[in-house]
């Protein structure tokens, strides 16, 4: 199984390649530079990998939710690659791949995502590890920092920069969390080990298939708004 994965959802610029399990990687903090960075990154992994992109058997994407514009172009580059290269696509969100973050680095079984949306507003999701993969118990859900929903039951770690956007929630973690890791972002690594049984059980899809998890439709506030 070759794979390249990346994501744009965040501030971050990541790519992963893999290669029957061993896998490589490029990450920048980019700002508004992802177009200028995404596919030079690809390119560079394949490159080093002595790969061409018709050698690979899929491409997978964060399709979100996450910053309407780093979406677009995940999923633009997508379709670019996937149609030069003949290669089926698959999207993954990205809270999914931020609980899989938390679990590679942590061994945490029970994550609460929280991505920034702007606008006073983040991304949530409940995720809980079940027979090496994810249930995903609450979410992808848009709302309020002080309206994120906690969870009862078994301890369960917060992950991602949502938590340190907004003082309330972040508070309100402290309180009702085991632990609190702001620093985790939805990596390609994780999207790329998430996608790689999903190609295998033959779950890839065309490249024109490949869309965005926006969750919300407004892009910014109103002038009264704010």
């Amino acid at each position: 199984m070759r794979l390249i994965a990346f994501d744009t959802a965040t501030e971050w610029c990541t790519a992963a390649l893999w290669v029957d399990g061993e896998e490589t990687f490029r990450e920048e903090r980019a700002g508004q530079r992802h177009s200028d960075l995404l596919v030079p990154m690809v390119m560079d992994l394949l490159a080093q990998a002595g790969l061409r992109l018709n050698q690979l058997d899929g491409l997978a994407y964060g399709m979100g939710p996450g910053a309407f514009t780093g979406l677009r172009i995940a999923c633009g580059v997508a379709q670019g690659l996937a149609l030069g290269g003949n290669l089926p696509v698959l999207g993954v969100s990205t809270l999914e791949a931020l609980a899989q973050e938390a679990w590679t680095a942590r061994g945490t079984g029970r994550v609460l995502t929280c991505l920034d949306a702007r606008m006073n507003e983040v991304y949530a999701g409940l995720y809980e590890r079940r027979q090496g993969g994810w249930a995903c118990l609450m979410g992808p859900l848009v709302c309020g920092p002080e309206a994120v929903p906690m969870p009862p039951g078994p301890a369960c770690l917060g992950v991602g920069p949502g938590f340190t956007a907004y003082p309330a929630l972040l508070d309100l973690g402290r309180k009702k969390l085991e632990a609190i890791d702001p620093a985790l972002i939805p990596h390609a690594r994780s999207i790329a080990r998430l996608a790689a049984p999903r190609f295998a059980r033959g779950e890839g899809l065309p490249a024109e298939a490949a869309e965005p998890l926006y969750i919300r439709d407004k892009v910014a506030l109103k002038i009264c708004e704010r």
